[in-house]
């Protein structure tokens, strides 16, 4: 009999209701939810469509043990014991460093899980943890650390009472924003310009975003650093600073306005194409307006100077006075002090052992992961765990990080399914799909509070996971039995945990008993006041909290030293001292070079959505570059005919799809794609598309010293026409 259960979508951070119609173990519609307190009804294709990634084919459903070259179901105690096994002598003979650990994207959204993942590398005392943070994200976390005090304190734009809004590097029509949980976002974008107020885009390309609400300001690739120090030069030339707030909640605004002075608007237009009058309309537009907020994403994240860039960006929104206040930049407030809890997370810094690079949040840049693998010493990595991810597809310099994976001695993925990098494992563990476990909204919003309209709900399991697939937190505790590795490194903790769950199979009392991520959620909820899980059950569409109007930040809950906002942290002056000279060099000598942006699509989601046959059908079976006319004109292309892209790390022949909407010098490729090698993904497998990140260069050359952080957008590459012979050979 049918059954209507409620829940939220755990693919991006819109995290909407959703309403799913249940027969026994199978979702057999999936609807928005129309009351949801947040979404109100929104959801996108990917989460409406969930079931056919979580009912694939292609699902993995036992354990899977490669033997001469093919893979072979195998039972749990098998897959446990020989995994146990094979890690303990690799340790024994090569010592903790040896063993690494990679989670991806898709159990990041669940809030729980990252928090095992963490138990279970810290039980393997191992240096050598690499996550997706160095890959999209990592400068936002440093920022905060050096300016608020804690990489979790994190600041969002009050997009619902702003009447100004600069959008750096985003695409919220087809991302749904990022560091911020809007639902709807076009609509809540649309209706910022109805009250009078603006929304402009400052991107290589006209976005989806950009045509439904809002003004076109086009930027050459991997140069929003240059417009930022000239915008906030500009702000402090119009006397725009906020002085009593700035002297009474801040530090170190000299030391900032010392080094914008040399950037006038004329000197950044000469490497952003941003003509200097508009720049300047621009500030006074932000100065004039009745809140106002700059806002970046992976636009700038990914760019060569990603933590500059978002560092100038925090410290224009704190020195006008709109930090912590409505409509400018809220600081996020969750059910907990998160901020402040994880304010020490960082103390503890390594070093990679390729390049001295330091850690970052207790892991080490995934673009030094090859490297880690491949050259042979002491703590050379012999042995993976891949936790929800695919860094085949998603790090830099696939070629290479494909041979590294190669020549390791075990290889282990929890996952779904047999993507790349699970195609080249010694064993792979079924894993579950969100709707398959409990939880809350991810972190970024239950702790962090990035909502505009803070809210939180419990989602219990909607189905059981199919055949002896498990809860990751299931797998976790027993891979860390097998490997003499409990977790968070505490066998009284280990013991606790192994307790809990021997009492569960006891008659009578053990049916009654919380498994183990609904017995941490409920602890969470209550030390939160929030009558635990049963409370929260009152409220299947979400429970609303209270709103974050601004005005509780300043002077209130900064916790830096000093007790003030660090405008001027000497980390972060020393890295712009050290690189902006010499990428404003490099961006004049190199402005007629064509650069690389990285582009999300509609039908896709990072490396995981083109095993849906319907996400990839008719001409969307491949990823395109996207070239303007006149470029393509230039170098002889057709559109649709196939070109030779070549960067510095690598070169990929793809076919082209002309484009007004990108500006000249600017090329786009969507990231996510070149599946052919996965055989397990029946779908995906099929399709044309290119990897992207062929050309991402890797090497602790190739990364941002702090933050770690890898390059995707504003990479230099060379477009050539492709021969009709070598095309038809390479179709073949």
């Amino acid at each position: 009999m049918a059954e209507q259960k409620l829940t939220f979508c755990r693919i991006c951070e819109n995290q909407c209701g959703l309403k799913l119609t249940v027969e026994g173990d199978r979702i057999v519609h999936v609807e928005p939810d129309t009351e949801h307190v947040a979404s109100r009804g929104f959801a996108c294709n990917k989460g409406l469509t969930l079931e056919n990634v979580r009912a694939s084919p292609d699902r993995v459903t036992t354990p899977l043990k490669k033997v001469d070259g093919r893979f072979e179901p195998i039972g749990w105690p098998q897959a446990l014991d020989e995994i146990g096994a094979r890690l303990r002598a690799i340790r024994a003979r090569h010592g903790d460093d040896s063993v690494g650990l990679y989670f991806g994207n898709p159990i990041s959204f669940s809030l729980l899980m990252p928090m095992l993942i963490t138990g279970f590398a810290q039980g393997l005392n191992t240096a050598k943890v690499f996550t997706t943070g160095s890959l999209d994200c990592n400068n936002k976390f440093l920022v905060g650390k050096h300016m608020y005090g804690s990489p979790m304190a994190l600041t969002f734009p009050d997009v619902d009472a702003t009447r100004f809004l600069l959008i750096i590097g985003g695409n919220p029509a087809i991302s749904k924003m990022s560091f911020i949980n809007l639902p709807d976002p076009v609509r809540r974008l649309e209706a910022v310009v109805q009250r009078g107020g603006r929304v402009v885009h400052l991107n290589p390309r006209r976005t989806e975003t950009a045509k439904a609400v809002g003004e076109q300001v086009f930027i050459r690739p991997d140069t929003d650093v240059f417009f930022l120090l000239a915008f906030l030069r500009e702000i402090i030339t119009r006397d725009g600073i906020r002085h009593d707030v700035v002297d009474a909640h801040m530090n170190g605004f000299d030391a900032v306005a010392a080094l914008v002075a040399p950037w006038t608007p004329e000197k950044q237009a000469e490497v952003t194409c941003v003509p200097a009058d508009t720049l300047r309309e621009l500030a006074g537009a932000y100065l004039a307006a009745d809140g106002a907020a700059l806002y970046g994403s992976t636009g700038i994240n990914q760019g060569s100077n990603g933590s500059t860039a978002f560092w100038l960006l925090e410290v224009i929104n704190a020195v006008t006075g709109n930090l912590d206040r409505r409509g400018g930049a809220l600081m996020g407030r969750g059910i907990v002090d998160y901020a402040k809890a994880t304010a020490n997370a960082d103390a503890k810094v390594f070093h990679s052992r390729i390049g001295n690079t330091p850690s970052f949040l207790g892991a080490l840049p995934t673009a030094l992961l090859a490297d880690e693998i491949l050259v042979p010493g002491p703590d050379q990595v012999r042995a993976m765990f891949v936790i929800s991810g695919n860094p085949l597809i998603t790090g830099t310099n696939s070629a290479r990080m494909a041979q590294a994976f190669g020549a390791l001695e075990l290889r282990v993925s929890i996952d779904l399914v047999r993507n790349e990098t699970a195609e080249l494992a010694d064993y792979i563990l079924p894993g579950t799909h969100f709707t398959e476990r409990p939880d809350l909204p991810f972190s970024f919003f239950t702790f962090s509070g990035l909502m505009p309209e803070p809210w939180i709900q419990y989602t219990g399991r909607m189905v059981a996971p199919p055949g002896a697939a498990r809860d990751e937190s299931w797998i976790l505790a027993r891979l860390a039995r097998a490997c003499g590795t409990p977790l968070f490194g505490s066998r009284l903790l280990q013991a606790v945990l192994d307790a809990g769950e021997l009492a569960r199979r006891l008659p009578f009392v053990g049916p009654r008993l919380k498994a183990l991520p609904d017995r941490v959620l409920d602890l969470i909820l209550r030390v939160a006041k929030l009558g635990g899980t049963r409370g929260l059950r009152k409220f299947p569409h979400g429970k609303r909290l209270p709103h974050n109007g601004g005005n509780n930040y300043l002077g209130q809950r900064v916790i830096t030293a000093s007790g003030k906002v660090e405008l001027a942290p000497a980390a972060l002056l020393a890295l712009a001292a050290a690189r902006l000279p010499r990428s404003h060099e490099q961006a004049l000598r190199t402005r007629d070079e064509v650069r690389l942006i990285t582009r999300r699509e509609r039908y896709t989601h990072n490396s995981w959505a083109h095993n849906d046959a319907a996400f990839v059908k008719g001409r969307r079976h491949t990823n395109y570059l996207y070239m303007h006319p006149d470029d393509a004109a230039r170098l002889g292309i057709a559109d649709g005919a196939p070109a030779r892209v070549e960067s510095a790390a690598g070169a990929l022949e793809v076919p082209v799809a002309l484009s007004a909407d990108l500006m000249p010098g600017a090329v786009a490729l969507p990231h996510g794609w070149g599946h052919q090698a996965a055989t397990g993904l029946s779908v995906a497998s099929k399709t044309r598309g290119v990897n992207a990140n062929l050309l991402a260069a890797d090497g602790p050359d190739a990364i941002e010293p702090l933050s770690g952080m890898a390059q995707f957008n504003g990479i230099a590459v060379r477009i050539s026409a492709v021969a009709a012979a070598t095309a038809t050979r390479a179709a073949s």
